[in-house]
């Protein structure tokens, strides 16, 4: 566990050069040492002036100037961390950057580890586990949904659902065990049907947040697209033209892809990570089978498939390759069929074969290559996704609060068929205690030192 009792101090914007860049520091001794590097026109001390001013000074360390900058001060309880706090605001010089950091250690302060001020802002009470977790979410954000589902978490989420939910159940759970001591006497603290009802509600209340990890992971980590179909096809320029960059390798040569390639873009406000496959066919060579061995993997993996299909070949040909891989999917995965290559074949024709694999598949007419139909593939990509309209409600987008859940109901779906077996007070209490626990573990009511340093550790330096 961390030293509360120590100050530290860290550069908390971006590495590199800029126009402004913040030195943060906090803990009890915060005042005290920056009056020893921080020097205003008017000569009071920082740690006289009231919380949330900002003053005008100049920054010196070993009689040399270091910089004019803002000193904004902050104290305890009401800063970020909840500890006294001064955040120096100097202009972007990586050496005036470094220079302040060293004073502030030179006079006491110890350089903050990664995600020390948000652990301590946890530590302190300003946040719950999972709102710390939503920080780092925040920082990573690159999409307005990725911001709304952060920003959501961030201000409480489901936090307080999961709090209401796991105090609801130590309370039974203390109720159970108390009739042990009263065994003899036949005494019933805890409602059965009470209980019976609350862990229906609450079994029904972490499905519903389970539920949502599909489409918070999606717009985390990106909706993941596969590529698929036989080679030559055009996959790879497929990719190539929806990221508009030149990322994979084209050749006319079939068999050319022999790994799966991915890369994100965002289309419409949602994240997709698009994913080219090895071409898929049979009497492959070892290396070529092993990629498409890989292609299954990755169609495994897809929320959606686009079925590349070369427009030039003939009617029998296109039905067997859109077939195959619909059969391999099973229905599973939505999936468009893209009649690629069209720019080779006149409008009649491409109508007919069109008209021919609708049946099957929802199809779209394209060009890879000369980049024609993509924006109505793009348009079908978003409405595919589905993501909800309302991200302000509950979504669970961190694997470590999915996993939590998932142990949670499992554990209460024990106590439950424990409850209608008519199983022991002791045996039905503890289910109900781990089930708690595992509640406990998202917000950080229970959370061990080995959690906290795997979770913050991931932070940047000055967060």
């Amino acid at each position: 566990m961390i030293d509360l009792t120590s100050t530290i101090a860290a550069i908390s914007t971006p590495p590199g050069t800029g126009g402004i860049a913040v030195v943060r520091l906090s803990g009890a001794q915060a005042l005290p040492i920056a009056d020893q590097v921080f020097t205003s026109p008017s000569g009071k001390r920082l740690s006289e002036q009231k919380a949330g001013t900002v003053h005008l000074g100049s920054v010196t360390h070993n009689g040399e100037t270091i910089d004019e900058a803002l000193a904004s001060v902050f104290r305890a309880p009401a800063s970020y961390t909840g500890e006294d706090t001064v955040e120096i605001s100097c202009h972007g010089s990586t050496y005036i950057q470094q220079k302040i950091v060293q004073a502030l250690i030179d006079r006491g302060a110890q350089l903050a580890q990664p995600g020390e001020f948000t652990m301590r802002a946890f530590l302190n009470g300003k946040v719950d586990l999972a709102q710390a977790e939503a920080v780092g979410d925040l920082i990573a954000s690159g999409t307005r949904a990725m911001h709304r589902v952060a920003m959501q978490q961030l201000r409480g989420g489901y936090s307080g659902e999961i709090k209401a939910l796991r105090e609801k159940l130590l309370h039974f759970a203390s109720m159970l065990e108390l009739e042990l001591d009263f065994a003899d006497e036949d005494v019933e603290l805890a409602n059965r049907n009470e209980l019976s009802a609350l862990l229906k509600d609450i079994l029904h209340a972490t499905a519903k947040l389970t539920d949502s990890f599909a489409v918070g992971n999606a717009i985390k980590k990106g909706v993941p697209v596969v590529i698929a179909g036989s080679p030559n096809a055009g996959k790879s320029t497929l990719l190539n033209a929806l990221l508009n960059e030149e990322r994979a390798l084209v050749s006319s040569e079939a068999g050319t892809t022999r790994d799966a390639i991915e890369d994100c873009v965002t289309l419409g406000g949602v994240l997709f990570r698009f994913i080219d496959t090895a071409g898929i066919r049979s009497g492959a060579g070892h290396v070529e089978q092993l990629g498409i061995d890989r292609s299954y993997q990755k169609l495994e993996q897809a929320q959606i498939v686009l079925v590349a299909l070369d427009a030039t070949l003939n009617a029998t040909e296109l039905q067997s390759s859109l077939l195959a891989l619909l059969q391999r999917i099973d229905g599973k995965k939505p999936a468009i069929a893209l009649l690629n290559k069209a720019d080779l074949l006149g409008s009649s024709e491409l109508a007919e074969k069109e008209n021919i694999l609708q049946p099957l598949c929802r199809t779209l007419t394209i060009s890879a290559k000369a980049r024609t139909g993509m924006a109505a593939l793009e348009e079908r990509l978003v409405h595919m996704a589905a993501l909800p309209d309302n991200l302000d409600l509950g979504i669970v987008s961190n694997l470590r609060h999915y996993e939590a859940l998932t142990s949670a109901r499992q554990a209460l779906t024990r106590a439950l068929d424990g409850l209608s077996c008519k199983l022991g007070e002791e045996l039905i209490a503890f289910e109900i205690r781990e089930a708690a626990q595992h509640l406990g573990s998202i917000t950080g009511a229970i959370a061990d030192t080995d959690i906290l340093n795997n979770i913050f550790k991931n932070f940047c330096i000055g967060k």
